[in-house]
């Protein structure tokens, strides 16, 4: 993520000037995701203000794949155990996790349904301010339930979250973004890692999903970094130096889109009354160009401190 925070111009100075002066845990930005889980990770403790599982029912917080757990590490991280190297996009942000998805990061879309629609349930419990969905939908057995779904979505949209979708990895051909990320309102994430990693193969903007959808010409909406992004471990256990395994690197347009998601709730907390149609425009506006067709940059790559300053 250190890498990821230059990249986008997300610099110590460009966060702190989102907090106000009486910045206290009650006016933090929550987030809501929907996702494998979270973990107990020491970056993420003490910073998880709901956990649902729609699996099992298990009451504490667990993540027995890792993906949603690296996913909120993007996003809000602190980086504790690093010194501050691998912190989120957000790094005070609060959480609302669903668990809908299973160790293999498989789920079906009953359960994501209900995940939604848990969200909007408690939107104003927990002031959901920001959906982040990291989930990349393939091939749809059952179009009518997958119309169920995307209209829950844009309810969502329409209930003032900012929802941001991943535009799954299924690219490189046209019309290949997952589903959720078709959805004209929500915001759509594609990869892109703006030329860092020169001359490497398989980089994540080579299988990002592309546009345009059904729904809306101009898709995916920006992209963000997803390479080989360092983000919080599952696996992370105390030892005698401190930490193990307290960070892994993961790829795809789920590691991009929570840059996103950070990135919303950086602006929110600095400007609580926007709405989410003024974060999306705001976000749009201020992305960095990278000279690529539409159907795989959007806008172009997220960029934070053009963002925070406009």
């Amino acid at each position: 993520m250190f890498r990821v925070r230059q990249q986008i111009g997300c610099t110590d100075e460009v966060m702190d000037s989102c907090k106000e002066r009486n910045f206290s845990k009650e006016n933090a930005i929550r987030v809501a995701l929907l996702d494998t889980g979270i973990s107990p990770h020491p970056d993420l403790a003490g910073r998880v203000d709901a956990f649902y599982d729609f699996l099992r029912g298990e009451r504490n917080v667990y993540d027995d794949s890792g993906h949603g757990t690296h996913v909120a590490g993007c996003i809000g991280g602190s980086g504790k155990v690093s010194g501050g190297m691998y912190k989120g996009i957000c790094p005070w942000c609060r959480m609302i996790v669903g668990k809908v998805l299973d160790r293999n990061g498989d789920g079906n879309m009953d359960d994501m349904y209900r995940g939604v629609e848990w969200v909007l349930e408690n939107k104003d419990k927990y002031h959901i301010r920001v959906l982040n969905i990291s989930i990349g939908i393939g091939h749809i057995e059952n179009e009518e339930k997958m119309q169920d779904l995307l209209e829950i979505v844009d309810e969502a949209w329409k209930s003032g979250i900012v929802v941001v979708c991943a535009a799954g990895n299924m690219g490189p051909d046209p019309m290949t973004l997952s589903p959720l990320g078709s959805s004209k309102r929500v915001i759509t994430v594609g990869c892109h890692d703006g030329g860092f990693y020169s001359g490497k193969s398989s980089l994540c903007e080579s299988y990002s999903g592309r546009g345009p959808s059904p729904y809306a010409v101009k898709k995916p909406d920006v992209v963000a970094p997803g390479t080989d992004i360092i983000s919080c471990n599952a696996a992370c256990r105390p030892s005698f130096r401190g930490y193990r395994n307290a960070y892994l690197k993961k790829s795809g347009t789920s590691m991009a889109t929570p840059i996103v998601s950070g990135a919303a709730a950086l602006l929110l907390q600095k400007y609580p009354e926007f709405s989410n149609e003024q974060v999306k425009r705001k976000i749009n506006y201020s992305a960095t160009d990278m000279h690529e067709p539409w159907t795989k940059q959007g806008w172009g790559m997220i960029n934070v401190g053009r963002l925070i300053r406009i």
